[in-house]
């Protein structure tokens, strides 16, 4: 209703609830500008955060942005920054409402994302119950194989769709509220990898994730890039995040549209197994060494 301008934003609440979120990028640790234009890093901040409102079965409304920047940077950078930011939301049919601006020595961005739950009960971690199908909307292992090729060097046009996920993902938004339509029980962004994401479901459940490996995609794309690496494509898959794929439980029994691939299911007991593989455990922890 209120836009940036005045000391705060107004806006509506049709649904009388507020999803929020809100996530923290230091410039070294979640971007580079060598790799990264303003204009990607900004629709990557807004990603993160929009994606996060979908996988609570909401619609996102708004973000508002608080910014540090260094003194010497050009002004161009933070159009650049905002045209990204703009253009992101723009897919969810949101805006920026405002947020603040401070001097800093490093590139700092905080940013929170609003969002309307349109009558419906959020889907939170916690729902999964033995029985559930589990299914990802969304792709997988793309941003950890370009931040791979990103760190070695191999930036050529061969591998440009995985190192321009690294930048910019890709989250399926409309998917997170239609998961809720559909009666999904838990879900989650993967934005830590789907073990360790899948675990956190699993945690708040009390149940165990049975994850099968054959059902996961592994696109021609990965597997170029493993071979050129001497890495397993499959790790990519199951333990890289940013990509910001959505997994969801859902009751057997549901009819899931094409942009749902059922994965594994729920089951009595703990933790997540991931079928004839030792690993079941990995992701991204930010304070883990």
């Amino acid at each position: 209703m209120l836009g940036p301008g005045d000391d705060a934003a107004v806006l509506r609440a049709p649904d009388g609830r507020v999803v929020v979120t809100t996530d923290l990028l230091l410039e070294g640790r979640h971007f580079r500008r060598d790799w990264s234009s303003a204009y990607d890093i900004g629709r990557k901040a807004a990603a993160q955060n929009l994606a996060d409102v979908a996988a609570m079965g909401a619609d996102p409304t708004a973000l508002v942005v608080g910014l540090g920047l260094p003194a010497d940077l050009p002004a161009e950078w933070l159009d650049g920054l905002t045209d990204g930011f703009g253009d992101e939301c723009a897919l969810v049919g949101a805006s920026v409402a405002g947020g603040d601006i401070t001097r800093s020595e490093q590139i700092v961005l905080g940013v929170t994302a609003l969002g309307d739950l349109g009558g419906r009960a959020p889907v939170t971690r916690s729902g999964a119950r033995p029985g559930d199908v589990v299914a990802i909307a969304g792709r997988l292992g793309y941003a950890a194989a370009g931040l791979a090729l990103l760190l070695a060097g191999r930036t050529g046009e061969a591998f440009q769709e995985l190192t321009d996920a690294h930048r910019r993902p890709r989250p399926p938004y409309a998917c997170g509220p239609g998961a809720a339509v559909l009666g999904a029980t838990a879900m989650a962004d993967v934005s830590d990898g789907l073990v360790q994401d899948l675990g956190h479901i699993a945690a708040a459940g009390g149940v165990r994730v049975e994850v099968d490996p054959d059902a996961l995609e592994v696109p021609a794309e990965l597997t170029a890039a493993a071979a050129e690496l001497g890495e397993d494509p499959l790790r990519w898959v199951l333990t890289g995040g940013e990509d910001h794929a959505l997994v969801a439980s859902y009751p057997a029994g549901v009819r899931l549209p094409p942009e749902w691939r059922v994965i594994g299911r729920v089951t009595d007991g703990e933790g997540v197994q991931v079928t004839g593989r030792v690993e079941a455990r990995g992701g991204w922890d930010h304070f883990r060494d």
